[in-house]
C-alpha cells in the first residue's frame, strides 16, 4: 500500500492504496465517487471515462500511480448543480435510457467539446466510437452533444 494524493474534482485528497489499483476502484470505493462506473474492465466500453487534465481517459485500465499531479475530474465534478452544457443537453434530449453509460458518455462528450466546440458529425462519431450504449441510444447522445455545442 502508498499513499497517493489526488486532484480530484477540485480537491485534494490522500488515499492509501496499492499503487496499481485501478483509478475506477480508487474513485468508487476509497473516495465514494460511485458516478463512475465498471463496465468491461479492459477500457473498451467507456463506462468508466474519467478526465485526467482535461482528457477523456478510461479509469478502469489507469493505475492510480499513473496519475500523479494530474487534475482528475468525473462526472461528480463536471458542474457543481448539474448545469454543464452537456448535462442540460442529455436531460433536454431526453437521452438516457438505463443510464448505466451515460456518465462516460457526457464525460467524452464534455472533453470533446472543450477542445472542438463545434463538431461535425464524424468528429462526434469519432470522438464518442469508444463509448458502448447497451440501449442504443446513439442518435440521441449525437443530437445531444450538437445541442451542447450551441450553448458551450
Amino acid at each position: 500500500m502508498a499513499i497517493f494524493k489526488l486532484h480530484v474534482n477540485g480537491k485534494t485528497r490522500e488515499v492509501d492504496v496499492a499503487p496499481d489499483t485501478p483509478l475506477l476502484w480508487v474513485l468508487r470505493e476509497s473516495l465514494d465517487l460511485a458516478g463512475t462506473k465498471f463496465g468491461c474492465g479492459i477500457a473498451q466500453c467507456g463506462a468508466c471515462t474519467v478526465h485526467l487534465d482535461g482528457e477523456a481517459v478510461r479509469s478502469c485500465s489507469m493505475p492510480v500511480s499513473a496519475v500523479g499531479t494530474g487534475k482528475v475530474v468525473t462526472i461528480e465534478g463536471l458542474s457543481e448543480k448539474g448545469d454543464h452544457p452537456v448535462q442540460k443537453a442529455w436531460e433536454e434530449v431526453d437521452v438516457m435510457q438505463c443510464g448505466y453509460c451515460q456518465a462516460g458518455q457526457m464525460m467524452s462528450a464534455a472533453a470533446l467539446l472543450k477542445k472542438n466546440p463545434n463538431p461535425s458529425d464524424e468528429e462526434i462519431f469519432t470522438a464518442m466510437n469508444g463509448n458502448i450504449c447497451r440501449c442504443g441510444t446513439y442518435v440521441r447522445i449525437r443530437e445531444a452533444i450538437k445541442k451542447a455545442s450551441t450553448v458551450s
